[in-house]
């Protein structure tokens, strides 16, 4: 196969290779996936206006976050269960990322322990925390990711019950028994139930996570660590807020790839509310839609401070591994930094407002 210029070609290329419940499993959202659609469509809708001969034979892509100093504002979005997109699952990811300068979320549902993903890692780690009604078990997963280096921790708010996702239905869709949640293993939650009636998946949400999670229990989570925590599936500027007042140091703005709510707004779409509501009290980051270095810059541009890519990744790694996840986020770090240039932006300081022309315009 010919390389891949860009990330949807890599969509293409590993479309062809995985079977067709993985591939749908990672590609499909919820319902009629108008959200899937729009998340990408409302990107593509938004103008820039370049600055002319200011000077960019320079460029700095580090961005700041929570204090840390990270190469690129380019992250990994959370990922559950990457062993069935390849055999070196969330190793090979962590691996990759690092490689090329980004940040890498590791989600609870891992078919790799959150330790040896700290373990393998070479750049900066979060983690990514699902509330179990096992209290016990979420204090635990928190203290190992303190303990283990990651520095932030996004707690998924989204997902009080699994969206319906029609290409899983079909396809009746399982996780092969050989990939387990390693982080939960040995409480007896490493494996999804077979489903028939209700999809395994969706089983295993209504029975392990917590669908009355409430900001009560977030401020819970805040007072456990002393790492700065996010909510992530952010896409209201009143729930910002909230999360601020309860203890977070930060929100994702995110509606989960499109695979939570269809119809829901795209979170380009949502991120000036969100930004304007905080008025800088928290760090906002964004994910979903995400595939070409000017969503980057256009995500800067209207408040976020780092950008979450998820799908692509997932084709990357299944396509060749931690290479390919080097190759897609190098890619798509290669094109911010294109973007970067012929907007006149020296560095993230200079990615400002001023370069939208319209947002969402017909």
């Amino acid at each position: 196969m010919e390389q891949p210029v860009n990330l949807l070609e890599y969509e293409e290329q590993a479309r062809s290779l995985l079977p067709r419940m993985v591939y749908d499993y990672f590609a499909s959202g919820a319902g009629a996936e108008i959200t899937v659609r729009s998340n990408r469509s409302d990107f593509d809708r938004i103008r820039l206006r370049p600055r002319a001969l200011v000077g960019v034979g320079e460029r700095d892509h580090a961005a700041t976050i929570f204090g840390q100093k990270i190469p690129s504002p380019i992250a990994v979005a959370p990922m559950a269960f990457q062993k069935m997109a390849h055999p070196g699952g969330e190793i090979a990811s962590v691996c990759g990322t690092g490689a090329a300068g980004a940040l890498f979320v590791a989600s609870t549902m891992a078919t790799v322990s959150l330790e040896d993903i700290a373990a393998a890692a070479t750049g900066p780690i979060w983690f990514q925390l699902y509330v179990f009604k096992d209290r016990e078990l979420t204090k635990s997963l928190l203290q190992r990711a303190e303990a283990a280096g990651y520095t932030a921790v996004q707690v998924t708010g989204d997902v009080p019950v699994m969206g319906l996702r029609e290409s899983d239905m079909r396809n009746r869709f399982h996780v092969p028994p050989e990939f387990t949640i390693k982080n939960v293993e040995h409480a007896g939650y490493g494996s999804l139930p077979p489903g028939d009636a209700e999809m395994g998946h969706a089983l295993y949400t209504r029975c392990r996570f917590d669908a009355d999670l409430s900001w009560k229990d977030i401020e819970w989570v805040c007072g456990l660590t002393k790492l700065p925590v996010l909510v992530k599936g952010i896409l209201r500027g009143d729930d910002a807020v909230r999360a601020i007042e309860n203890g977070c140091k930060g929100v994702v703005v995110s509606n989960h790839g499109g695979r939570q709510l269809d119809t829901a707004i795209s979170t380009i779409a949502a991120l000036p509310e969100v930004v304007e509501a905080l008025a800088g009290r928290g760090e906002v980051v964004i994910d979903s839609g995400i595939r070409r270095g000017t969503d980057v810059l256009k995500c800067l541009a209207l408040g976020a401070k780092i950008a979450q890519v998820g799908r692509p990744v997932i084709w990357g790694l299944a396509l060749d591994g931690e290479p390919g996840v080097r190759r897609v986020l190098s890619t798509l770090r290669d094109e911010f930094d294109n973007a970067m240039a012929l907007c006149g932006c020296r560095s993230i300081a200079h990615i400002t407002r001023d370069l939208i022309a319209r947002l969402n315009a017909d």
